[in-house]
Formats: C-alpha cells, sequence, structure tokens
C-alpha cells in the first residue's frame, strides 16, 4: 500500500464535521477502494474549543487556514470555509501555489474566480476538485466531467435551490402564501433569517455560471448569469398553473443559441407530466441534453451535511487514486469568452396574470397591446374580481401566450402597464417546454 493521502480541512460546520464522520466511518473502505489510508492531518476553524460531535484529540489545530494551506504536512487542502473573497479565496490560491491539490464546496468562489484558478492548479498539475459546490451528492460534475466529456451537449437545466423547491412545492401542495411557507422553511432550518440569497436565485446562479463553463466550455461568471427570483410568485399564480397544467419551478437553464449563450434562472411553468415537475421539496434535479447520450436527468439531496460531504469525499477518493484532470473539462487557456445571448431573442410561450379595472374598453385596450407587437394569444382566462390597489375592483386574467419572442412580450407589458387599464405590475413567467 502506499503512502497515506494526508488532508488539512479548514471550515468545521455542518459539511466538516460530515466529512470527519464520514472519512472514520469508512476508513478501511476507503482504503481498500483507493490502496492507501486517507488520513486527517490538520484542522482550522474559526473556534477551537466547540463541541462538534466529533473528535478531534488526534488532528492539530491550525488556528490559520491560510496557514493550513501551505502546511508542508498536508497533500490535499479541503476548503469549506464558503464565501468568494476573503480567507476562503487567499487559501485556496496558497494551497495551489504551494502545489496541494484542492478539494472545495464553494459555489461562491469558483463561480467568480474559478478559471484563475483553474490556471493556476494546471501550472502546478494538481487538481481542483468540486463536486459538492453544485447540486449537494448529485454526480453532475463528474458526468459533465467524465461521463459525457465526448458528448456535445445541447442543454443543462434543472432545480439548483433546495429553498425554492421546498417553497413552491408547499405553496402547491397545501394551498399556502409565500410569506407563509418561507417563515416555515426558516423554522425548518431550509431557509436562512436573510432568504435573499436562495429565494433571489443567487445561489442557483452561482451553481449555473459553474455548470454552464463546463458544458459549453465558455467562461462564465455569476454576474453573467440572467436572475430572477421566487418573490413575486403568488397563490394565484400557483393555482393557475395546477389548472393549465403545469407547476412552478425555479429553474436554471444553460443553452447555445445563434445569439450566443443562454444563462438563467427563473420561475418557469414546466408541464405537470415532465419529470423535472415531480421533483419536490427540497430535492434537486440536473438534466443534460447531450448528443449521443441523449437525456439525462440526475435527482438528489442538493444539500446538507451527509450528501455534501459524501460529494466532498468523492473528490478525495479520484485524488487518493490519482485522477487529476482539467477543473472544466479543457485547459483553462482553451475556455472561449463568454456571449451572452440576447435575452430579448428568446423564443417560447409565455404565462401572463393581469389585474385588469373593470371598466369599458378594458380587455379590448390590452389585445390591441398584444396584437400591436405581434403577440398572439392560445388562452384566455377571467377569474373572479378583487380589489384594485387604488379604483375599485379589478379582475384577474390569465393569458397563455403562443410562441413569441422575449423582447415582444415585454413591449406588450410595457403598453398594458403604461395604458392605465391594470392594478398592478403584470406577471410574466416563461414556459418551458423542456
Amino acid at each position: 500500500m502506499t503512502q497515506p493521502l494526508k488532508l488539512g480541512i479548514a471550515g468545521l460546520g455542518t459539511v466538516g464535521t460530515g466529512l470527519l464522520k464520514l472519512l472514520s466511518d469508512n476508513r478501511d473502505h476507503l482504503a481498500g477502494m483507493t490502496g492507501r489510508t486517507i488520513t486527517v492531518s490538520a484542522v482550522s476553524a474559526r473556534t477551537q474549543g466547540r463541541d462538534r460531535g466529533v473528535s478531534l484529540d488526534d488532528v492539530r489545530w491550525v488556528d490559520n487556514a491560510v496557514a493550513l494551506a501551505k502546511d508542508s504536512e498536508i497533500d490535499v487542502f479541503v476548503e469549506l470555509i464558503g464565501g468568494e473573497d476573503g480567507v476562503a479565496k487567499e487559501a485556496v490560491e496558497a494551497a495551489l501555489e504551494a502545489g496541494k491539490h484542492v478539494v472545495t464546496a464553494n459555489k461562491a468562489l469558483l463561480a467568480k474566480h474559478g478559471i484563475a484558478l483553474a490556471k493556476c492548479a494546471e501550472e502546478k498539475g494538481v487538481a481542483l476538485n468540486y463536486e459538492a459546490a453544485v447540486a449537494g451528492a448529485i454526480p453532475i460534475i463528474k458526468t459533465l466531467r467524465e461521463s459525457v466529456a465526448a458528448n456535445k451537449i445541447h442543454r443543462v437545466y434543472g432545480i439548483l435551490n433546495g429553498t425554492c423547491n421546498y417553497i413552491l412545492s408547499q405553496m402547491q401542495d397545501k394551498h399556502l402564501a409565500f410569506s407563509d411557507v418561507l417563515k416555515d422553511a426558516q423554522e425548518k432550518g431550509y431557509a436562512e433569517a436573510d432568504p435573499t440569497f436562495d429565494i433571489g436565485g443567487f445561489d442557483a446562479a452561482h451553481k449555473l455560471a459553474i455548470i454552464t463553463t463546463l458544458a459549453f466550455g465558455s467562461a462564465v461568471k455569476f454576474d453573467e448569469v440572467h436572475v430572477e427570483g421566487i418573490e413575486a410568485i403568488t397563490s394565484a399564480d400557483i393555482e393557475a398553473a395546477k389548472d393549465l397544467g403545469y407547476r412552478i419551478k425555479l429553474l436554471g437553464v444553460a443553452l447555445e443559441t445563434d445569439s450566443g449563450i443562454e444563462a438563467r434562472v427563473h420561475p418557469a411553468m414546466v408541464p405537470k407530466h415532465r419529470a423535472v415537475a415531480e421533483v419536490s421539496g427540497v430535492t434537486n434535479c440536473v438534466a443534460v441534453d447531450a448528443e449521443e447520450a441523449g437525456n439525462l436527468l440526475l435527482v438528489g439531496p442538493g444539500a446538507g451535511g451527509a450528501p455534501t460531504a459524501s460529494a466532498v469525499a468523492g473528490d478525495i477518493v479520484d485524488i487518493a487514486r490519482g485522477i487529476v484532470l482539467a477543473p472544466f473539462v479543457r485547459p483553462a487557456e482553451a475556455l472561449t469568452p463568454f456571449k451572452r445571448a440576447n435575452l430579448d431573442a428568446h423564443h417560447g410561450a409565455y404565462y401572463i396574470r393581469l389585474a385588469v379595472y373593470d371598466r369599458p374598453g378594458a380587455m379590448a385596450a390590452i389585445a390591441k397591446c398584444m396584437g400591436d407587437q405581434g403577440v398572439s394569444l392560445e388562452s384566455i382566462v377571467q377569474r373572479q374580481a378583487t380589489m384594485g390597489a387604488e379604483s375599485g375592483a379589478a379582475a384577474t386574467v390569465i393569458m397563455i401566450t403562443h410562441e413569441t419572442t422575449e423582447e415582444k412580450i415585454r413591449s406588450a407589458l410595457a403598453a398594458i402597464e403604461q395604458d392605465g387599464k391594470v392594478a398592478e405590475k403584470p406577471q410574466m413567467i416563461r414556459i418551458e417546454a423542456l
């Protein structure tokens, strides 16, 4: 048996402690799989004396994560600190510069600095592995880096945030308002006290930036992803979707178009018979449409201590076996500059919800705004009248368009809002046929 693989782990939160337990419980199993023992040489975290439910008696403590990253007694630096900058970035850079392999679960760091870190890893001939950064235990990084590497990828998409999926699922299944489900999610620990990062779509956008780079060989950064959250989704939208044969999901979608690559995160109407529509609760899923492999769908826990620790451990096993791949499949220098598609040219059908004042000619004016932009309607449903924000009764009108462009639908809705026939800002949700 060869020399042990010695780890330095920075960050001992839920994932870090889960990893320590997994490595201890499965020590013999991992040694049998890799031909060498995997040991934790040293750890670092904010507080040393805390009870974390795992023994650290035989593990050396290092106060500073950057010092741990450079430590001569470790072979692999495992970064579980989090954050796109600060000590996490400094420590990972230090580890790579020192010729250490790096395993990280830090999606924000990779979405912002991944290309620069990949270049450094390649120059030093070491691994930069990050399976746990996207969709927890779902092996989407390994799938894109290895399993479908010989394929041309047409599209990747999926449910990349469990908090949003839980909220939308509960709104649908229990007929609850967004605010009530959000409070429930916070009480259960699925959402943070400040849930903006999740419900605003930013968490999913970090993950989408990473898998878009992998899938299309284009250097995508987080701030180049189009992001919309679920804050504006109402019970009325959930019920309308159900009646129309859809379910609302926060999707991350990336695909090549004539004008470039669409990389977008937003609520979407998904036909209820599609497999993605059936993924509920905090579960994640990622789909890959590949030239030869066909349509692949991976479903599983996208977060949590044990699932994420499992993904981290899988990356460590690869290093123990001597597997070192280019972090983004292609050499970092071969990644093409990201050409962002013009989203106005996006072609598809749309769901529209309007609160229309009950006035003569209101619907005719709305239809004219749609017609002036060349938007054709597949269906119109009027629901009960409600009270408008300022002046009397307003009826909820649900419209489904035929396929059109984003530019046309946005122009039509802007004209409708400006015309003063609606009591509130129109709701627009893209319909994804998948």
